[in-house]
């Protein structure tokens, strides 16, 4: 007669390396192991003063319920093992369904927990998923990685299991665990497993959900243990804290017609649409709002002024605000400091339902230092490239990635994926290209070594732009992105199946440069500058172009888009309003960082809102009134931005009155006027004189209509103007009045 099942036998070693968190597949231990007449069940339960396990067999007289219980014994370091019988007949593989009954304390301060137990429960990653991490090709990385609220089907016929499964790439980490509220921090009871040479460390907890705050500690190459924030973590502590949270959205968006329309433009959809973009840093345009009021005042104050976009400074957490975003540590969570990531969907969908698109900025060339994050995940660099001369950026004082790894890229381009199908995102702006393009920028001869053919080009660097921007074109039909690229690099915007780093648009740091050198002349010196309005028209159409005047040009002593202007404030009132319309009639997209709408006084700062008080000066709401009918104008009008990367769109009238300080320039959107087309010229007079009757010559004769003067008298000018129209005669030449500091659009009437 066989006796009763004994427990099966485990090694010394083998036990004193699961206790102290240092063997790499603690399923091997823990949890049920099925042998000869028996599943031996072992738990880690450090501080506990007793373990039961409850299983659940055939109701009997003694056991009515099903449940059975088994008490466990105390086997060595807080390991805790028994046996449970096997049913007669049942095969090795027939584990019953069971949970853990842990005491801890003794007498009336004795306190009894019940839960599932981690460790019976398969992998939630399934070897596919493990294979294209491996690779560096998993495009859809966040649904694998991190932390995922996940139903197990219940055994027989127990209920389901509710849990949290964690998993996290840390391929030279000795061991890892889970350290959490909900085992008061304590991570000893939560070893995870490694997935075969995936680099992958995985484990499902039970009975934790959304709201559960929880860190990795990993011990790394180096033998040391550090507490690491989880790098997919979809939502993170308010800083300083820095734990993550669990996260299980719930929101139901409700902008079906606008993800439809974005779907139906297709890979170019939005060079020959109108694009008015209005910058916006979320922390600063109005102070202590969350998501949820900005979805009820930013929403309404851009619709009102008919940007057609906003574009969010990076919303990805960060822990310093000074950073203004730029230094990320958990790249899949949004920033905390203004709610839930829920409620940065609610933003989103609000700003679609009142048709307008969301850019976000983006950070893939550098990360945060803090040790806490990324720099060093397992014990030595593995998200920074680990030569310095590759993976340190003396300008910022931040960690580079580390382009040449494949898992590395894919954490990236699968993020850029995220913000655009999980937060309906429209576009991104990826921020400092050229500093990843260029081995030597930002550093001396010696401070950097040459590719393999020679030069300075970052080839791993462009390998992940370019895979970036084809994975998301191809995935997310509609979007755009937008390179901050400030050099003469060849085909930024070209496709990638042409060789190209396959951008939808690139900044055009050459115009906004050269521009505000222009407009900070005095008028009687810009003639001998003529030249730096003209000179963006000779490589106007090499890329696709957005004309950027970012939060970079009002900070750090720059002083104000305002007080770039000279003179007093009359004329840097009507400077400003005459740029502004003289760069939305420019070929190529707009960004206006926001306070150029109030004509802002004081230099941004992150730390202080708009001056909103402003509004209340005539003159400043008058600028708040023409970037409102600039935007109205400019959306109604095709020839505006239909053909803005063609050169069929425009054609100098006036390029060359140096004298004068006068510009003219006519946009066309490629139809027919007969048919329906559009034509539009907008004339500039830069002097502080008015010009009287001064020949312009029209494209067309016929009426043309005045359609904006930023001299009108309702926006604080002086009123000089051409009485609503001109009457262009067959010669195409008429006489118009040209205000002082202003641009006038002339549209051919209909």
């Amino acid at each position: 007669m066989m006796g009763e099942p004994q427990i099966l036998p485990v090694d010394r070693a083998t036990l004193t390396a699961v206790a102290a968190g240092l063997h790499h597949d603690a399923h091997a231990v823990l949890g049920p192991h099925p042998h000869d007449g028996g599943v031996t069940v072992r738990v880690l339960k450090p501080l506990a003063s007793a373990v039961v396990v409850r299983y659940q067999t055939a109701p009997t007289r003694r056991f009515p319920d099903g449940w059975v219980a088994v008490e466990l014994q105390h086997e060595h370091e807080g390991i805790w093992a028994g046996v449970l019988p096997l049913s007669p007949g049942a095969s090795a593989e027939d584990v019953p369904a069971y949970r853990v009954e842990t005491s801890y304390g003794e007498g009336d301060e004795r306190v009894t927990h019940v839960r599932d137990d981690p460790y019976r429960f398969l992998p939630t990653l399934g070897e596919v998923d493990l294979h294209l991490i491996g690779e560096g090709r998993h495009e859809a990385l966040w649904r694998v990685l991190g932390a995922h609220v996940h139903r197990y089907e219940g055994w027989g016929e127990a209920p389901d299991v509710m849990g949290t499964a964690f998993a996290v790439w840390a391929p030279r980490a000795r061991a890892v665990r889970v350290k959490a509220d909900f085992n008061d921090w304590d991570g000893r009871e939560h070893p995870m497993r490694r997935l075969g040479s995936s680099g992958v460390w995985e484990l499902f907890v039970p009975d934790v959900g959304a709201g559960a705050h929880y860190k990795f500690q990993i011990l790394g190459v180096d033998g040391v243990w550090r507490e690491k924030a989880d790098p997919m973590a979809t939502y993170a502590e308010r800083p300083p804290m820095t734990a993550s949270i669990v996260h299980d959205s719930t929101y139901e968006w409700g902008d079906g017609e606008w993800m439809e329309s974005r779907a139906a433009h297709g890979r170019r959809g939005h060079t020959d649409r109108p694009m008015a973009i209005y910058e916006v840093h979320l922390g600063s345009w109005r102070r202590g709002l969350t998501y949820e009021q900005l979805a009820d005042e930013l929403v309404g104050y851009v619709s009102d002024l008919g940007f057609t976009h906003v574009e969010f400074m990076p919303v990805m957490q960060h822990p310093f605000g000074g950073s203004w975003g730029y230094h990320v540590t958990s790249y899949y969570a949004a920033d905390s400091r203004f709610g839930d990531p829920d409620g940065l969907r609610l933003l989103i969908d609000r700003l679609h339902q009142a048709g307008i698109g969301v850019i976000l900025d983006w950070v893939p060339g550098h990360f945060a230092t803090d040790e806490w994050a990324l720099a060093r995940f397992d014990g030595a660099p593995l998200y920074e490239d680990p030569n310095p001369q590759r993976g340190w950026h003396k300008e910022w004082g931040s960690h580079i990635f580390d382009f040449g790894n494949p898992p590395v890229r894919n954490f990236l381009y699968a993020n850029a994926v995220f913000w655009l199908e999980e937060f309906h995102a429209d576009g991104l702006r990826v921020d400092g290209v050229a500093s990843m393009l260029y081995l030597d920028y930002a550093r001396q001869p010696g401070e950097w070594t040459p590719n393999k053919h020679g030069g300075h080009e970052n080839l791993e660097a462009v390998q992940f732009l370019q895979e970036m921007n084809a994975t998301v074109y191809r995935r997310v039909p509609g979007v755009v992105t937008i390179a901050e690229e400030s050099t003469s690099w060849p085909g930024v915007t070209r496709p990638t199946s042409r060789g190209g780093l396959g951008f939808g648009f690139k900044w055009n740091m050459g115009w906004m440069h050269d521009s505000l050198g222009y407009i900070k002349r005095d008028p009687v010196h810009r003639a001998h500058h003529h030249h730096e309005l003209t000179f963006a028209l000779t490589y106007a159409y090499s890329e696709n172009y957005v004309l950027p005047i970012s939060h970079d040009e009002v900070v750090h002593g720059k002083g104000s888009l305002l007080r770039k202007a000279p003179g007093d404030r009359w004329r840097q009132l009507a400077t400003l309003r005459a740029y502004l319309a003289f760069m939305w009639a420019h070929p190529g997209k707009q960004l206006v960082f926001m306070g150029a709408e109030l004509a802002q006084e004081s230099e941004w700062a992150e730390s202080r809102e708009l001056d909103w008080w402003l509004l209340d000066l005539p003159d400043h709401r008058g600028v708040h009134q023409a970037m409102r009918d600039i935007n109205a104008r400019y959306r109604e009008t095709p020839a505006l931005w239909a053909l803005d990367t063609q050169p069929a769109g425009f054609e100098w009238l006036v390029a060359d009155d140096a004298s004068a300080n006068v510009y003219a320039f006519v946009r066309r959107d490629g139809v027919d006027p007969d048919e329906g087309g559009s034509l539009l010229v907008s004339v500039t007079n830069f002097s502080a004189q008015p010009h009287d009757r001064y020949g312009l010559r029209f494209p067309a004769p016929g009426v043309w209509d005045e359609v904006l003067n930023t001299d009108a008298s309702g926006y604080g000018g002086s009123g000089v103007g051409n009485l609503g129209r001109v009457e262009v005669p067959a010669s195409g030449v008429a006489e118009v009045a040209l205000p002082p500091l202003a641009t006038v659009w002339f549209r051919m009437a209909g």
